[in-house]
């Protein structure tokens, strides 16, 4: 396996040059920007890749009804031999019943069909093509009609575009949401929810800007980079940013999420989400929100805070805080994992 090491301690990269925390980074006046926002009615979560702890299967199960909960888990991502292996565990996966032993929820690189009977749900069904004209049926679509929830999982971010954009399969993602329902995913799972396809080409996982650009556009404006911290790229959405500057650019670590609702989203995990703004830095005389002109090009949010998807500002904290939230952890901590569940 491909192994990636993180050639800055989490330490040094809050230090370095060019990057603020967004602990120093206080709200101003807005700037101009095109509008992000995500789904009216319906939530996001954005997984950063690794191994997921309990706190974000959580949320995601309860989001898509709890005990009533009806997944949708899309493996397209990892190709047909992914597809197999969770065609295979879904015939033997189950909901846990009274006389099952209690699963053991730790955090898990080893994401399943089963995962999900695990933290609660009612239902979960795979679905897999990688035949567009497949996906443009009413028969392969039929299980999005009464899903709550959708789950990609990770691999290479393309399979995802080729299979389903511009399909009907596209559009009952979107109608997912406009019930209400919530659609997740990690790594790969995590870029195609931007509207900009981050790491999208066919030749490799190092091109940022590649020959597949255009995601599934669950959070409109955006582009959504992972494994941020733990393969060593907090400056990589940079060169993207100033080409495209009405994108806003989030980058997630590794086993940390964003819930996304509406016009903001709330941090969830260990580790740093970050942010790139082309109107945090446009204007190096001016302010600009989170005074972050001054303070380099990307700054970090971490388990808690809040994000204002249309001022682009740090909101404040959420129902939980470092020291109260549902992870049950008081900081971050070092994330070393070397996953290559995404590319």
């Amino acid at each position: 396996m491909k192994k990636y090491a993180l050639a800055l301690t989490l330490g040094a990269a809050l230090a370095f040059s060019g990057i603020a925390t967004a602990q120093d980074a206080a709200p101003s006046a807005p700037a101009a920007a095109a509008t992000t926002i995500g789904p009216a009615k319906g939530y996001l979560i954005i997984v950063g890749g690794g191994a997921i702890g309990p706190e974000i299967f959580k949320k995601f199960v309860a989001l898509a009804g709890g005990p009533k909960a009806n997944i949708v888990f899309v493996p397209t991502a990892g190709g047909d031999e992914a597809a197999a292996q969770a065609l295979k565990i879904a015939a033997a996966a189950h909901p846990i019943g009274p006389n099952d032993p209690a699963p053991v929820l730790v955090p898990s690189e080893d994401h399943t069909p089963q995962t999900f009977y695990d933290y609660g749900a009612a239902k979960v069904t795979v679905l897999h093509t990688n035949d567009p004209k497949v996906a443009d049926t009413d028969a392969f679509i039929e299980p999005l009609k009464t899903a709550t929830g959708v789950w990609f999982n990770g691999g290479r971010q393309w399979h995802i575009a080729d299979s389903y954009l511009g399909t009907k399969t596209e559009k009952a993602f979107d109608a997912v949401l406009d019930r209400g329902g919530v659609i997740g995913g990690t790594s790969a799972g995590a870029s195609i929810q931007g509207s900009y396809l981050v790491r999208g080409d066919t030749k490799g996982n190092e091109v940022v800007e590649g020959d597949h650009t255009v995601g599934l556009g669950f959070l409109r404006n955006s582009a959504i980079d992972q494994h941020f911290l733990t393969r060593n790229r907090p400056f990589d959405l940079i060169p993207l940013i100033q080409k495209h500057p009405e994108l806003l650019g989030i980058s997630l670590d590794e086993r940390t999420a964003i819930v996304v609702h509406g016009n903001s989203f709330q941090v969830l995990g260990p580790s740093y989400v970050a942010i790139t703004d082309a109107h945090q830095w446009s204007d190096q005389s001016a302010k600009s929100p989170n005074d972050a002109a001054q303070k380099g090009k990307i700054y970090f949010l971490r388990d808690g805070q809040k994000f204002d998807l249309v001022t682009r500002k740090v909101s404040g904290q959420g129902d939980y805080g470092p020291d109260q939230n549902i992870a049950g952890t008081s900081s971050p901590s070092k994330n070393t994992s070397a996953s290559n569940d995404d590319k």
